[in-house]
Formats: C-alpha cells, sequence, structure tokens
C-alpha cells in the first residue's frame, strides 16, 4: 500500500503589531495564536518538508530541476530543450550572471529562505506549545532544525557567503542582513545537524520505516557529507574524522542495507530502485503520491523530445532533460558494470506492442533509474519518490573520510567494496579488496571519487564534489571505466569552455542585491 504522504497547511504569519495593524485580518494567525495547539506545532515543521531545498528535486518537462543545475554547468549533462532554457545555455556556455539568470537565482534564494524563516520561527515556539510531550518537542525540533540546516547547505554550495538568520522575524526592522562568512554559516549547519542527532529523540531508521518522516540517520547523513565537504574547498579544516564519525553512526546501528540483486537483470538493485519506495537502504527520500503532490515530469525526461511523436504515453511532452553526455558515460566499464547495462541507470531503447506488431525504438542514451511504467502508460502521474540520501552514499563517505583520517585501512576498504561489488555483479568481492589493498591514501581516495561519479550519477552529486575537490573528472572512450583528475581551474568542458575560480559558484541575483544594498557580489561576477 502506498505510504500516507505527510500533509502539509499554508502558513499565513503575521506578526501582532498595534502600530503596523489596527485589526488582525480574521482570516490569519498571529505566530501565538497559531502555536496554541500540538496539531499547530506539526503542521509548522511538516510544511518544511515541502519547502525550500526540497522542492529542488521536482523535475519540469523542460528545465529539468534545480538539482541539475551542477550538472549542466560540468558540461556532463545535456538538455534537449536548451534552446528555450537559458539556464541551461549560460551554465554550458559559463556565460551565467546575477543579471542574465537573476530570475532563476532568485527562485532558489527566495525558496531556501522561505523555509529558513519557517525553521526559525518553528525552533522558536515549538517548546512553547502547549500539550505537547517532551519527546514531541525533541522530535519536532530535530525536524526543524534538520531542514534549517539542509537548506543552509543548500545555500553556501550555491552561493557561498550568505545571510545567516536565526531568529523569526516579528518586525521590519533589520532586514538587509550582511552575507555570514562560509565557515561560520557551517558551524549552525553542524549545531542544527548535532542537536538532532544527539538530542533530538529521533529513531535511528531508513526513512520508510520512520512513518517517512526525518531519522536520526539523515540527521548523521547529511553532518557526515557536511564534514567532508567542509575539510575541502572552500573551507579546508579538516573534519575527516568527524565525517567517519557521524557515517558509523548509521552504518553501526545495523539497520540500514544496501538492496540486493534479485534473480535476473531486470530484477537488479538498480531496478528495484527505480519501483520501489521502501528500501533500508534509502536515509532521504522526498515522498510523492499523485493525489496529493506528485513528482511530475521525472518520467518524461527518460526519452528524448521526437518520443511524443509516437503518441504512445500518457505525457504531452517527453524532453531528455538530464541527458548524460558520453563523457559522463566513459566512467563506467561496459563489460564489468551493470550499472551501465541497458535498462539499469541508463536505456537506450524501448519495446512496445502497436496492435499486433511488435516496435522497437532506439534513442540516445537517456536515465533509466526515474523511468516509471504505470505513469508513462497508464496514468500520467508519478508517485514514485526522489531519494536525496542512501546507504551507499554514506559507505562511500566513510571510505573516504576513514582514509584521510586512519588511513587506508581493512575498514575503509570494504565499505568501497561493498558499493563496488554490487556494480560488479559478476567479480568476486575479495577479488575487489585485493585490487583495493596496498593504494596510498591519494590512490585509495581517488577511487573512492571514482565510485562516486559511478554510483551517484543521476544523484547531483557531481559537481558539489568537483567544488569540494577543486578537480574534474577526465574520461576516455579508448579506456572506458578509467577515471583521471584534472584541476578544474583551467579545464576546459566538453563545451570548449574553460572553468574558472568564479565557476565555482555561482552569482547572486542582481534583484535580491537590489533588494538588499547590503549583499555583495560573488567575485568575478
Amino acid at each position: 500500500m502506498k505510504k500516507l504522504l505527510i500533509l502539509m497547511m499554508a502558513l499565513g504569519f503575521l506578526a501582532s503589531c498595534d502600530d503596523f495593524l489596527a485589526e488582525e485580518p480574521r482570516s490569519e494567525m498571529s505566530v501565538d495564536q497559531f502555536f496554541s495547539y500540538p496539531s499547530h506545532a506539526y503542521n509548522a515543521v511538516n510544511v518544511l518538508y515541502r519547502t525550500g531545498a526540497p522542492t529542488f528535486y521536482s523535475t519540469g518537462v523542460y528545465g529539468g530541476s534545480r538539482a541539475m543545475l551542477g550538472g549542466y554547468i560540468s558540461g556532463l549533462f545535456d538538455n534537449d530543450y536548451k534552446g528555450q532554457e537559458v539556464h541551461v545555455q549560460h551554465s554550458q556556455n559559463l556565460t551565467l550572471n546575477g543579471d542574465n539568470l537573476a530570475g532563476y537565482f532568485d527562485g532558489a534564494w527566495d525558496a531556501c529562505y522561505l523555509a529558513i524563516s519557517r525553521a526559525n520561527l518553528a525552533v522558536a515556539n515549538i517548546a512553547e506549545t502547549p500539550d505537547l510531550t517532551d519527546s514531541e518537542i525533541k522530535q519536532l525540533e530535530a525536524e526543524a532544525r534538520f531542514f534549517r540546516a539542509f537548506n543552509y547547505y543548500y545555500l553556501v554550495k550555491t552561493f557561498g557567503d550568505v545571510p545567516l538568520i536565526l531568529d523569526a522575524y516579528n518586525s521590519l526592522d533589520n532586514l538587509y542582513v550582511e552575507r555570514t562568512p562560509v565557515a561560520q554559516v557551517y558551524n549552525q549547519i553542524i549545531d542544527d545537524l548535532k542537536y538532532a542527532v544527539d538530542q533530538g529523540g529521533l529513531d535511528n531508521l531508513p526513512m520508510p520505516a520512520n512513518d517517512f518522516r526525518v531519522s536520526k540517520a539523515t540527521a548523521a547523513t547529511l553532518l557526515a557529507d557536511v564534514y567532508l565537504n567542509i575539510s575541502g574547498y572552500p573551507v579546508q579544516n579538516n573534519s575527516y574524522a568527524e565525517a567517519a564519525t557521524a557515517a558509523r553512526q548509521v552504518i553501526n546501528s545495523g539497520n540500514f542495507s544496501l538492496i540486493a540483486h534479485g534473480a535476473t537483470e531486470s530484477e537488479s538493485a538498480y531496478n528495484v530502485m527505480r519501483l520501489s519506495d521502501v528500501e533500508d537502504e534509502y536515509i532521504y527520500s522526498i515522498e510523492y503520491d499523485a493525489s496529493i503532490s506528485e513528482n511530475y515530469w521525472q518520467p518524461a525526461i527518460c526519452y528524448p523530445n521526437s518520443a511524443t511523436a509516437w503518441g504512445i504515453f500518457k505525457y504531452s511532452i517527453t524532453n531528455n532533460a538530464y541527458k548524460p553526455m558520453p563523457e559522463l558515460l566513459w566512467i563506467y566499464d561496459d563489460e564489468k558494470d551493470l550499472r551501465i547495462q541497458e535498462k539499469q541507470f541508463f536505456h537506450s531503447s524501448l519495446t512496445y506492442m502497436d496492435g499486433d506488431e511488435e516496435v522497437t525504438k532506439t534513442f540516445e542514451i537517456s536515465p533509466y533509474l526515474w523511468h516509471n511504467d504505470e505513469a508513462l502508460f497508464e496514468t500520467g502521474k508519478n508517485n514514485k519518490d526522489m531519494v536525496v540520501y542512501r546507504y551507499a552514499e554514506v559507505l562511500l563517505i566513510a571510505a573516504e573520510a576513514i582514509a584521510q583520517s586512519e588511513g587506508v585501512t581493512s575498514e575503509a576498504i570494504g565499505y568501497l567494496a561493498d558499493v563496488r561489488a554490487r556494480a560488479y555483479w559478476q567479480t568476486d568481492r575479495s577479488d575487489i579488496v585485493a585490487e583495493l589493498t596496498g593504494l596510498s591514501v591519494d590512490e585509495f581516495v581517488k577511487e573512492v571519487w571514482k565510485e562516486r561519479l559511478r554510483e551517484l550519477s543521476l544523484e547531483y552529486r557531481i559537481w558539489a564534489d568537483v567544488q569540494r575537490t577543486h578537480m574534474f573528472p577526465v574520461t576516455n572512450e579508448a579506456n572506458k571505466g578509467e577515471v583521471t583528475f584534472d584541476n578544474v581551474v583551467g579545464h576546459t568542458t566538453v563545451w570548449g569552455k574553460t572553468l574558472a575560480e568564479k565557476h565555482l559558484l555561482f552569482p547572486i541575483s542582481e534583484n535580491e542585491r537590489q533588494r538588499n544594498p547590503n549583499l555583495t557580489q560573488n567575485s568575478g561576477y
């Protein structure tokens, strides 16, 4: 049975100020009125599941999702409709700035700060809500802090220094906040996540087993990811040991496992990911239900725009909005790696019946991980959740963090081997372990980076890894499966454009800078 989507109510908060409004509209509530019952506190947290950064994984048929922008700027992904989608064009051409993509970056900035504002309000008022138990207070505050951290994490990775606002607004004072240094923003993110992990009273469970609510493992995974990122650029604060500790909290719980392969390739772990929302590998999923809030066009971007003319889909438009470039596909060994085989992560053919005739269409390689038969051929509506963090990523974070802080131990090797062995399904795991044993720290870490590229290629981690490592993956058609790394600054993309230091952050919208005169622009824009 399909899980119950967390329901949300739109919040219309208005502070009561005698000198601002003489009479309070009956259709709206003041903050003091709103946090009067336990249901109010739950609603204040529930809305965070659908505000700000979580919405950036929702996919439009033309422009893709906001989470795809890094893939476009890397040059490793394309979009069939980039002729009309200017954010794709400017990203690939490296011509983006605060003017020509002002509206696009406004949307991200405003959505995140709306979520942060709501989280601030929740954190400030949950404990004062009558009739909540102590455990409910801790749980709800932990969830609110997680989403505050998640939104700040998106902002700081995207824009660098950003205003750090932690108080709920109840007046129009102090609206023009200056940018806060990246390291200070990260410190707040870590504080919020440590509260959720250590004091939040959350269960340490896969998200599907936790009623699709944020769990301790969700917060610990994000915390491990944050520690991994601040160990690299631009902060360069060696926190690998802390990343390993956070990742081990998830691993050592014993509540998580990699999805196992079935008897056939169509029942592989990767096809289970495509079909199932309820696996122990899932740590953070964004939940969808077509009757309430659906993941609209995700299946439709598994086909080129020419597929619309086939007349077989319930969707009126198809578009390969996150089309993998050959240079991306060459990261896979096409003999050993199951992920690159047809109808695993990707596909290039479809066979269907047209009356009594069997028809096979072939096309450029497209994502298959989001393919949904029911949505494509029956309903035109997509129920499938988007998985943001999986246990596989935790294992890879742990492998890299342990190697960097403790050396290439058997534990670190084992975590990397677990992920690789599932993909190299016809290779004995002991052979993989043997290949990894004896590598230097630098050699081993680069093996982890390669596996992150392969395992997380459709989970939007590529550009974040380039940002933190300052290294760009380079592949070669003649040597598929091998990856070398080039300094990102000065690297020429597949579009013939040369990446500069400034491209590691995106520009702040000039609209936002006009609204807030205290905002400075990122260097180079």
